[in-house]
């Protein structure tokens, strides 16, 4: 799926954040089952940064989800990017950080995958569940907790 690294290449994005997001495809590939779409999963983890060739702030995901429409890029996709952040923004978190107020919650198992897989990622270090909830120390604790509750829930999808 070279096309989508150009992709990332031509809105903008740099290297580095090509080069994470091609880490969080090789980490969600470990996951996956047979009700789940491995290509969706490949290609939603090289998309889901898109948003970074603008901005590096929270609302990255938003803004790669306008990018990924604006491209038209399937729904599917634009979904995980939309909804990657953490374990998810419901809308009254959304509203406290400044974004639009609407849900952006992983919902299919492509996106929890991605997400969960972005979660494991420090740049292009692999990290562990333990590592993400030491660098979210600060976050709110029903934010920690819905981080926790997608690793669980994903690490039984692994294959």
């Amino acid at each position: 799926m070279p096309e989508y690294q150009n992709t990332l290449f031509k809105v903008g994005c740099d290297a580095g954040v090509v080069a994470h997001c091609k880490k969080v495809a090789g980490v969600s590939a470990r996951y996956g089952g047979k009700s789940i779409d491995k290509d969706l999963i490949h290609a939603g983890s090289l998309m889901h940064d898109i948003g970074r060739s603008v901005t590096h702030s929270i609302r990255h995901a938003g803004i790669g989800a306008d990018i990924c429409r604006k491209l038209n890029v399937s729904s599917e996709i634009t979904d995980i990017v939309e909804r990657h952040t953490g374990a998810g923004l419901s809308e009254d978190e959304a509203v406290l950080l400044g974004l639009p107020p609407k849900p952006a919650i992983p919902e299919t198992l492509e996106e929890k995958i991605v997400a969960h897989a972005d979660n494991l990622v420090k740049g292009t270090r692999e990290i562990s569940i333990y590592e993400r909830m030491m660098l979210i120390a600060d976050l709110p604790p029903r934010s920690k907790k819905n981080i926790w509750r997608l690793a669980m829930e994903v690490e039984l999808l692994a294959d």
